[in-house]
């Protein structure tokens, strides 16, 4: 999967902010189970919001959330506070439900 540039994570995290976490991460941590339920979410979501319920320190929520993102082969839009913000482009063009806007190619000169 090609970077999520800027202007893209941008976009993403106003979709996001609309959304119900889908995720909830508690006192067991990232879990096989917890792995695979995110990975069938971002399948039929694209985006998602994790929400932390017992992690409530940011190093441990940005060590989950990395490991996550490895693990779903997905990308990380953002962590705001509780709540991280994962992304992962459907390949599929009938099951794609965001798309991302491209860095416009045009140049104005002076």
């Amino acid at each position: 999967m090609k970077k999520l540039e800027g202007f893209q994570r941008k976009y993403l995290r106003g979709i996001a902010h609309g959304l119900k976490p889908l995720i909830l991460i508690g006192q067991k941590g990232l879990t096989p189970e917890l792995i695979k339920s995110a990975g069938e979410a971002l399948e039929s979501h694209e985006l998602i919001k994790i929400k932390f319920v017992d992690f409530k320190k940011k190093k441990q929520k940005s060590e989950i959330t990395t490991l996550l993102e490895r693990r779903t082969a997905s990308e990380i839009v953002g962590v705001i506070g509780h709540t991280a913000i994962l992304y992962r482009h459907q390949k599929d063009p009938k099951k794609q439900k965001v798309s991302l806007p491209q860095k416009n190619n045009v140049h104005s000169e002076k």
